[in-house]
């Protein structure tokens, strides 16, 4: 049975990956390099978690608890010692990735899964220089952003590791109300990232061809497609509208659609302009600085409301 884990980067995913776990009572070692950016970490936590009290997610109660739960170390080999599952977050780097988990197979005891976050990365060049014997309990687990706040967790079972120690790590998530999706073979981006980047290719398209305006373009995928989404899968979706008109419909779509195979032009013109988003305060929308950070907490605001909701349809 899981009990214990470490969680390896403080950075925007670990620190939430940790927070998930701390929030369903699990002990949590949050380990990172960097003291300063742990300590930052923390203080993140403790503002998303009082967001959370103040929605009526959680109550305020709670709060401290959770963050007594979340030991910090910069010690690795200290913070997965006695861990029963440990899940990585550091940069997409693959030598990185191998001479970390080198390290842990070496200071973490047999019975330990170790996890990797990435949807990039393939398992089995990660895990090069682990024992034959580790390789049997190491799996990608990858979270969606924000991870405190995001239900889908995507499971690698691509052969390497018993079904008794994945059903252990199925339970365990759902444990802390995950919603996990069995991924059955290696390759990028796994399912989620592949179908986000689909439909986003076609958005990125639709605004570069000046057949709608970008705030349209959100409109249209917000109060049409996404609105069903929400509690809706594809294929439900399909089968309800009837497989015969999908049919005809990808006959007379998909030939006309963007089809590239690689990153839009427009948005690698942004990129090039220094348009990043939030972060540099235009994207495809402007922001003011000063207001930045009260969007940003609406759009947490939004995500909350939409996992209370979800609650209902699971």
């Amino acid at each position: 049975m899981i009990k214990n884990i470490a969680v390896l980067g403080s950075g925007t995913m670990g620190h939430g990956i940790a927070e998930a776990f701390a929030m369903y009572g699990y002990e949590v070692n949050l380990y990172d390099t960097d003291e300063a950016r742990l300590h930052s970490a923390k203080k993140e936590i403790e503002e998303e978690l009082t967001l959370l009290a103040e929605e009526d997610f959680i109550t305020i109660q709670t709060i401290q608890p959770i963050l007594d739960r979340i030991i910090l170390s910069t010690d690795l080999k200290q913070a997965v010692a006695d861990r029963d599952y440990v899940i990585e977050a550091v940069p997409e780097i693959l030598k990185l990735k191998q001479d970390l988990f080198k390290q842990l197979d070496e200071y973490c005891p047999e019975h330990t899964i170790l996890a990797s976050n990435t949807s990039s990365l393939p398992l089995n060049e990660m895990m090069a220089l682990v024992s034959d014997e580790r390789k049997q309990r190491m799996m990608v687990s990858h979270w969606y952003n924000p991870g405190h706040l995001m239900p889908l967790v995507e499971l690698s079972c691509f052969g390497n590791m018993p079904e008794s120690i994945f059903i252990q790590v199925e339970q365990m998530y759902a444990s802390i109300k995950k919603q996990t999706v069995k991924v059955l073979k290696d390759v990028p981006g796994l399912v989620a990232n592949r179908i986000q980047q689909g439909v986003a290719r076609e958005a990125f398209s639709i605004i570069e061809l000046g057949i709608a305006a970008p705030e349209d373009v959100d409109k249209a995928l917000k109060f049409g497609p996404a609105f069903r989404y929400a509690t809706t899968g594809q294929l439900e979706v399909a089968d309800f509208g009837g497989l015969d008109i999908w049919c005809i419909v990808g006959d007379n779509l998909l030939k006309v659609i963007d089809n590239s195979q690689s990153a839009n032009n427009l948005l690698r013109q942004k990129v090039a302009e220094g348009k990043l988003g939030t972060k540099s305060g235009e994207g495809f929308f402007k922001y003011d600085e000063a207001e930045i950070p009260v969007i940003k907490k609406e759009f947490m605001k939004k995500l909350i409301h939409q996992l209370k909701a979800s609650e209902y349809y699971i």
